[in-house]
């Protein structure tokens, strides 16, 4: 059973009318890079829970989480109405094997992500500890608009933090943007376009894929990498190509 602290809040960043990200300060236990806390309210007498990745790297104790707000959704209206010195509910314990040491040796580590779960990609970034043995790095982003890439300049800040082995990219998919490709993933890397504008392969015997977010894209694209790449989902027992958590 999950062990509970109290949070207090210390930031409330409003992205976008619906985006939103919450810093809190609470004693939770040593986490790593990809993991996810659970983060509650008390509502009517129950606790509403769900789970949030951490953004901010482990060394850092400003506990950070990128949200969406849905509007008939029980708790994420509550937690997008928070001010700082409210509290929330933290789980003491993080969770998820969405981290680097459950990812093979392999040239170029892709990491894709679309809306929220750009998180756990950023604290991994962030946190810099395991990426020296992959030769390239490419972070992928993919939103509806261009103004939710609510961390594209912390994207770039990383991009020349690893002078040269992290690539970043960019996807809009209800309008143009310089500089991000226009579409889904999945077609994407289908017409190879995302290769074309990274600059690198993606191929079994070279990359290995992270893929985090929305359950159709993550869905999609491994059964477009399985059939069209040759790439299987990645197992202790079975080694492959492809680690995915669905964001919801």
């Amino acid at each position: 059973m999950a062990e509970w602290v109290n949070g207090n809040v210390t930031e409330v960043t409003h992205w976008t009318d619906s985006l939103f990200s919450i810093t809190v300060n609470a004693p939770v236990t040593p986490f790593t890079a990809g993991q996810f806390a659970k983060l509650a309210l008390e509502i009517d007498g129950e606790r509403v829970q769900r789970a949030y990745s951490y953004v901010n790297a482990p060394a850092n104790p400003a506990l950070e989480f990128y949200l969406v707000n849905v509007p008939e959704g029980k708790l994420s209206p509550r937690l997008h109405a928070l001010q700082p010195g409210d509290q929330v509910m933290v789980t003491k314990e993080a969770a998820g094997f969405f981290v680097l040491e459950e990812i093979p040796e392999c040239q170029t580590l892709w990491m894709l992500a679309t809306g929220t779960a750009i998180g756990p990609y950023l604290s991994i970034l962030q946190q810099g500890e395991g990426l020296a043995r992959f030769q390239s790095l490419v972070l992928v982003h993919a939103a509806r608009y261009a103004a939710d890439l609510s961390y594209l300049p912390l994207m770039q800040q990383l991009e020349q933090r690893y002078q040269g082995q992290l690539r970043i990219q960019t996807v809009v998919s209800r309008e143009e943007r310089p500089g991000s490709l226009t579409g889904r993933i999945p077609a994407l890397i289908a017409s190879g376009a995302l290769e074309q504008a990274v600059g690198l392969p993606m191929d079994a015997d070279s990359s290995h894929i992270m893929l985090c977010g929305n359950p159709q894209m993550v869905r999609d694209t491994q059964q477009l990498l399985k059939e069209t790449r040759a790439m299987n989902k990645h197992l202790r027992r079975k080694p492959g190509h492809i680690t995915s958590e669905h964001y919801w």
